[in-house]
């Protein structure tokens, strides 16, 4: 017998507590950004980046990527929807029928610019090389947008239009009678694809090459995978455009992308992580903390014998 569709109707709420549901989607996007944090802690220590620089970033870019992808999806996708006297609150409100149900629209175009944003911020503060971070920062972020393009598949969003394709997805729970292209798994797999190869590329060189030389096909790479999907896609349909909504935002990351790519090949760009150097005074700080964990450490030893 040959599968012709796949009936997807999977709860997208993986248990609940009280009016508490945690939903496949918000628990895969925890996972993502455990996963990412430790993966760059490693990148860090392997690369003798004190770890309290990443502690602080952790606050930036988590804000930066939940703030930036919330405001993406509710300004660049239902605007009409969002910005009314009625629901311009359900912006940044994570309830549903007094149940907790997390942000479910979320948009990786406005993730981008949110971290592209705090970094700078980041930048100004600490001194460090935004360009060497983010040539690390991307391969975590394909990790995570494979986890958030899962939690959409169980939510039965974001699907594509009608195929005959024998990996077709019904969404049953969206009224859906007819297989759909269930582009969510799409991006999954390809991020998933991206974030191996760009570990993989990481690894070889041992974080060895010119700032710049990954983030720049990173973005290159990930959006021109979006622009295509986009074609099978049905929401963000622009009146008049043969493009949609998603296309014509992936474009000036991918032009952005060869323009970065082309800089780093010439070494236009900032090489490694402090190019202006450290901050003396903050390292002094963090320093005189460490000495004064460790002499606690050993008045606690001392007691005990």
């Amino acid at each position: 017998m040959i599968l012709n569709a796949i009936r997807w109707n999977i709860d997208p709420v993986l248990f609940s507590i009280g009016s508490f549901d945690v939903r496949y989607y918000s628990l895969g996007f925890l996972i993502a950004f455990v996963l990412g944090y430790y993966i760059i802690k490693w990148m860090f220590k392997r690369e003798k980046v004190r770890g309290e620089y990443l502690d602080s970033l952790l606050v930036y870019v988590f804000l930066a990527v939940l703030i930036g992808a919330r405001l993406g999806h509710c300004l660049f996708y239902d605007a009409k929807y969002f910005l009314t006297s009625e629901h311009w609150v359900e912006i940044f409100w994570p309830f549903e029928n007094g149940h907790f149900t997390g942000f479910q629209g979320l948009a990786s175009h406005g993730a981008a610019f949110g971290i592209l944003i705090a970094l700078w911020l980041y930048q100004k503060k600490y001194r460090m090389n935004a360009w060497w971070f983010l040539d690390r920062l991307v391969i975590v972020v394909a990790l995570g947008g494979a986890f958030v393009r899962m939690g959409n598949v169980f939510n039965s969003e974001i699907y594509g239009c009608e195929t005959n394709l024998p990996w077709g997805f019904i969404f049953v729970r969206e009224g859906e009678t007819v297989p759909k292209h269930p582009t969510g798994l799409y991006e999954a797999i390809s991020y998933l694809i991206i974030f191996a190869v760009s570990l993989w590329y990481y690894c070889r060189k041992k974080g060895q090459f010119k700032t710049g030389t990954l983030f720049g096909w990173w973005l290159v790479v990930l959006f021109g995978v979006r622009f295509l999907i986009e074609f099978v896609k049905t929401n963000g349909v622009i009146e008049g455009s043969v493009l949609l909504k998603g296309q014509w935002l992936s474009i000036p990351f991918i032009v952005g992308g060869v323009v970065i790519a082309w800089l780093a090949r010439r070494g236009k760009l900032p090489q490694g992580p402090f190019p202006q150097g450290e901050d003396k005074v903050r390292v002094a700080k963090w320093i005189a903390r460490e000495k004064e964990e460790l002499k606690k450490k050993e008045l606690k030893k001392n007691k005990k014998k």
